[in-house]
């Protein structure tokens, strides 16, 4: 995983494994779900998606300011 890029672990509705990524693309915050699918997270899960978004947040951050 390359910086400025995270990926969690989820499950989709049918309970094969599946990721969410969390990228910066310029001074935005993208977030890509499975492709038409559901992600269902568990509780970890969560904590590791708001993680990464708020790490991401600060990573656009530091960008402006560059």
């Amino acid at each position: 995983m390359s910086r400025g890029e995270w990926s969690i672990g989820c499950r989709d509705l049918a309970g094969r494994r599946r990721d969410v990524t969390v990228f910066v693309s310029n001074d935005k915050v993208v977030l890509v779900a499975p492709p038409g699918e559901a992600a269902v997270l568990g509780p970890l899960d969560v904590g590791r998606l708001r993680a990464a978004l708020r790490d991401a947040v600060v990573a656009t951050a530091d960008e402006e300011e560059s």
